[in-house]
């Protein structure tokens, strides 16, 4: 839950005032996955 927090997509303070709802979380959370998918997978396709 507080993935985008440390990645500074949001304040820890929208999280708690309610400004963003589990939705907003959820899809933030799935960026940041897909983002590191990518990054692994660019990584391995220069080591190979």
């Amino acid at each position: 839950m507080l993935l985008p927090v440390l990645h500074g997509l949001c304040k820890y303070e929208s999280l708690k005032d309610g400004t963003l709802d589990l939705c907003d979380i959820a899809l933030m959370n799935d960026a940041l996955a897909c983002k590191a998918d990518n990054e692994m997978l660019a990584q391995r396709a220069v080591e190979s």
